[in-house]
């Protein structure tokens, strides 16, 4: 038996589906993956990720739910580490500027999730807005704390900023506009810090 089968058969078949379809649609996109290609890389059969999943959209709202996850305890470990909320605005955007420039980056999943499935009925176009309108209420929530004359406005422009850093270094590169992000981000907060007092 290989070590992968070995692997395979202590991790349930549920995680192992999600995790190959977090990769296989995180890598090549949702719509250019099938269920024959995620019940392959997950050792299983069509069968069982169904047993699982209802559907392939089921697995893909369960995909975005567990990214939605991620991203609330990325918020509790960045409270947890920096107790200031000044600071821990300062951390977020060195956090998230890390992940614009990892090159092995494909933009924010749910971003790519949402430009892929416009249509208002499917089962993962909630999980989208629920995980965007939450991110930006969680910027706006740590402006506020640290005393930002306009938390909203700055929270927004934060929130466009970073998209718009997804979408340039996808388009245009590593020396493209997103290598600017932190200092574009930094000369926010410090002028909207500087309207504040």
């Amino acid at each position: 038996m290989t070590q992968t089968a070995v692997i395979a058969e202590k991790v349930p078949p549920r995680e192992r589906i999600l995790a190959a379809a977090t990769e296989l649609f995180y890598r090549h996109g949702i719509r250019a993956v099938g269920v024959d290609a995620i019940a392959e890389a997950a050792e299983t059969n069509k069968m069982t990720l169904y047993r699982h999943f209802a559907s392939k959209d089921e697995l893909v709202a369960e995909y975005l739910r567990s990214l939605f996850c991620e991203k609330d305890l990325m918020w509790q470990k960045l409270q947890a580490e920096h107790p200031d909320p000044h600071a821990q605005l300062m951390a977020w955007l060195q956090l998230v500027a890390a992940n614009v420039a990892d090159p092995k980056s494909r933009g924010c999943a749910i971003a790519n999730a949402a430009v892929e499935l416009p249509e208002k009925g499917h089962p993962a176009r909630k999980v989208i807005e629920d995980s965007k309108r939450k991110s930006r209420e969680s910027l706006v929530a740590l402006c506020r704390k640290a005393k930002i004359a306009e938390p909203e406005l700055l929270a927004d422009q934060l929130f466009m900023l970073l998209e718009g850093a997804f979408v340039s270094r996808q388009s245009v590169g590593d020396h493209g506009p997103a290598c600017q992000f932190v200092r574009a981000g930094q000369a926010l907060i410090n002028a909207s810090s500087a309207t504040s007092k």
